[in-house]
């Protein structure tokens, strides 16, 4: 199954997040609990850990890039071999965990 990575609603005040760092290159396993990015907001650090297994299969944004809360920034799946969607809304989201210091 294919899931999207969306841009976690982290405070009232925040519309928009930017990307800092991926974890991981396209590809790359992640297991629940991992570290696969990690956001900033004009006042905080998001650390964003995968909330189940998958595989990182596109980022949809790069370092750097600004998106609006709970649009997709990446893409995963269960396995590597899965098409992924033209429209990436259209995928199921992903369990995620994250942290804001």
């Amino acid at each position: 199954m294919i899931y999207k990575l969306v841009v976690p609603r982290v405070g009232e005040d925040v519309e928009e997040i930017r990307v800092l760092e991926w974890h991981g290159e396209t590809g790359r396993r992640f297991a629940p609990g991992e570290l696969i990015v990690e956001l900033e907001t004009h006042k905080a650090l998001v650390e964003v850990r995968c909330g189940q297994p998958g595989v990182l299969r596109a980022a949809l944004a790069q370092a750097g890039d600004w998106a609006k809360l709970e649009t997709p920034i990446a893409l995963l799946s269960d396995d590597e071999g899965e098409a992924l969607p033209a429209d990436p809304g259209q995928a199921a989201e992903l369990a995620v965990d994250f942290t804001v210091d």
